[in-house]
């Protein structure tokens, strides 16, 4: 090197050949007033046929007026780390996948970084609707394999009801709330996370949305009765594309990590409609008892439902070591993504 040049820091240099990251815990929380088709017939016109014919859902869980976005991702971050048997202050990242944040400053996961006494770690939110989990479980494991941090904790939690119009009977019938949450680390042994694949089509933002309340269309005394910060959605065309993108997510994350349907253990897609899920599993030529589905149960958590999923599934030892999973979602914005895991 000449003298006089510059001779970087250790800290710039090229990082070592990046790690694999795993999941080493989970934890889910819903609340505990249920909300059945039954209970909805009070409010628009509809009934228990007709919605569980169909979107296979029968009940959903509604959170209390006082209990928000961050009291669900926290419940569900500290089942997850002590599934992983991992203190608060051992966690370097915290992403929480929203589009119901508590407020819009600051971030939710800087709340939830307070509730849990995550002192020592990074925190911000993601909002990628329906897919954001995935975004989060792939953003987080960039910084793990590149060895900015070493443990990072994923959380996936909406309050849907907050933007419920309760009387389209399109979309109030649909949703939930609740939170999944996942503690990423290094693995010493390979496995982990495969393969991810990530795409989004801003061109068809408008069949999926909620047009009010941000710097576009702020709420004001003059629209605040046109119920511009609820769900707007085209059903339609939401299940055209949502089946399409997922698959082909699907078989691209398959594609990249060597694999075929056939290698995969488990599917634990994005829980929005069982007959898109139907539809998946078809495309796939993948036995539909291969697929978790807590639908019925939960309807459709937004964000929280793969990581509510995924953690009902290992609870209920429906998945084991050297499993492989396939994770599937497609949401707002539209977005969509997959991944594929060795457990």
């Amino acid at each position: 090197m000449p003298s006089g040049a510059h001779k970087p820091s250790p800290r710039l240099c090229p990082p070592a050949f990046p790690r694999a990251v795993g999941v080493v815990g989970t934890g889910s929380y819903v609340p505990e007033r249920v909300l059945a088709n039954a209970d909805l017939e009070a409010l628009v016109e509809t009934s228990d046929k007709w919605i569980f014919e169909r979107t296979g859902i029968r009940e959903r869980r509604i959170a209390k007026d006082d209990e928000f976005t961050s009291h669900l991702a926290a419940a569900a971050a500290r089942r997850a780390l002590e599934s992983a048997g991992i203190a608060a202050t051992e966690v370097d990242l915290i992403i929480v996948a929203t589009v119901t944040p508590d407020t819009l400053v600051p971030a939710t996961a800087c709340r939830v970084q307070s509730l849990i006494g995550a002192t020592n770690a990074n925190a911000f939110d993601i909002s990628a609707a329906c897919t954001g989990f995935l975004y989060a479980m792939q953003v987080a494991r960039q910084f793990i394999a590149n060895r900015i941090c070493g443990t990072a904790l994923v959380i996936g939690a909406d309050k849907l009801s907050s933007l419920v119009d309760w009387t389209d009977r399109n979309t109030c019938v649909l949703f939930g709330d609740g939170a999944g949450a996942v503690v990423l680390r290094p693995t010493e042994h390979g496995g982990g996370i495969l393969a991810s694949f990530m795409q989004s089509n801003g061109n068809l933002a408008e069949i999926l949305q909620v047009p009010g309340g941000g710097s576009a269309i702020p709420i004001t005394a003059a629209n605040a009765d046109q119920n511009l910060r609820t769900l707007r959605m085209n059903g339609r065309e939401t299940f055209k594309h949502a089946v399409t993108a997922m698959v082909h997510a699907c078989f691209t994350a398959l594609d990249t990590a060597g694999l075929k349907p056939g290698d995969i253990a488990c599917v634990i897609p994005h829980q929005a409609n069982v007959r898109i899920i139907e539809a998946i599993a078809d495309r796939l030529d993948v036995p539909l008892e291969k697929f978790f589905v807590n639908l019925s149960r939960v309807g459709n958590t937004s964000a929280a439902s793969i990581g509510i999923a995924l953690d009902e599934a290992n609870r209920a030892a429906r998945i084991r070591r050297g499993d492989r999973l396939l994770f599937v979602a497609f949401g707002g914005g539209l977005t969509y993504a997959a991944t594929v895991l060795e457990w």
